[in-house]
């Protein structure tokens, strides 16, 4: 019988990163206020008292000197695992994860490996201030030598943070922030599948609507809610951003003959973009509508009244799904 025990996202991680540094003493964290606070959002909650101040420990608050740092220990056989308190404050270090940490290990011919997880907190829901509530994600993505990863339940978050540290390249774990809290099942004995396999949430045969991350929730009600109108409306988590598990999408759209993808962030030059352009390419002669996709409006990330208006709901994404059913 499976060992299962109910969590929130943030302490599925938590129980992840435990996990982690228990099977290996190579295994550090470190970021701004992760020790003795446990972290803006408690994610790093406990460690300190478990592990002791050499293998958890406070940062200044410099992004590209926590990476930079990161880096170093990589290189010397350690297993980093940093947090950027939040998703607004990555671009600080966006030089040394995409000039140095996504090039050493092809600039070495493998020599040297860089087995070092970002922790990003992002996406927006939670009312917060400038630089808060960014979807940053399409940066990294586009950035070779880095995979890019995002857990929508707990169960994910708790395997994913585990894959990440195991993994010799560098990960980017991209953290829901607003489905934090959120609690579900989580099997200890069992990993429900590779850290970059997609992984179908609902079965249907409609539309395909594809998410992933804190979108996930939103587009599982917009298919409970299309299914009390008879839509059959099939639901994919990519669960990775890069690489993303293409297979899965365009069986399931040969299948619909439609795509609808979603997320949080501006769908210009995007994740839905490259998604929209590989189904168009491989499934062509499958599609009976043109792929949409629904994401944040092209602007800034607005203020937190307006946030609501800005992220896509139910009744944005089945306003997508009738568009493409009615073509």
């Amino acid at each position: 019988m499976s060992n299962m025990v109910e969590l929130a996202i943030a302490k599925a991680i938590t129980a992840g990163l435990r996990e982690a540094m228990r099977k290996d003493d190579k295994v550090l964290v470190f970021g701004e206020d992760v020790a003795q606070l446990g972290g803006v959002f408690r994610v790093t909650e406990g460690l300190l008292a478990e592990f002791g101040k050499d293998r958890i420990f406070d940062s200044p608050i410099a992004e590209s000197g926590i990476i930079g740092t990161a880096i170093g220990l990589a290189m010397r056989g350690y297993r980093p695992v940093t947090e950027i308190q939040f998703d607004g404050f990555i671009f600080p270090a966006f030089d040394q994860i995409t000039s140095q940490l996504a090039r050493l290990q092809n600039r070495s011919e493998g020599f040297t490996t860089m087995p070092v997880v970002i922790r990003v907190p992002y996406g927006g829901g939670i009312g917060a201030v400038e630089h808060h509530s960014e979807s940053p994600e399409a940066y990294f993505a586009h950035t070779p030598g880095l995979r890019v990863i995002s857990p929508s339940t707990p169960n994910d978050a708790y395997w994913m943070i585990q894959q990440a540290i195991e993994s010799t390249d560098p990960v980017l774990f991209f953290e829901p922030k607003r489905r934090y809290w959120q609690k579900g099942m989580v099997n200890l004995d069992a990993a429900p599948g590779g850290m970059h396999q997609a992984r179908v949430a609902v079965a249907g045969n409609d539309v395909t609507l594809v998410a992933y991350g804190p979108m996930m929730n939103v587009a599982l009600e917009a298919a409970a809610l299309g299914a009390e109108e008879g839509k059959s409306i099939e639901v994919i988590d990519i669960r990775s951003m890069s690489p993303i598990d293409f297979a899965t999408i365009v069986e399931s759209v040969k299948k619909t003959g439609r795509l609808v993808v979603a997320h949080e962030a501006s769908t210009f030059v995007s994740v839905s973009s490259e998604i929209a352009a590989r189904v168009a390419e491989l499934a062509f002669y499958h599609l009976e509508a043109p792929p949409l996709r629904v994401g944040g409006f092209d602007v800034p990330y607005p203020a937190a009244k307006l946030e609501e208006k800005f992220l896509p709901d139910a009744d944005r994404i089945l306003d997508a799904i009738d568009r493409v059913l009615a073509y």
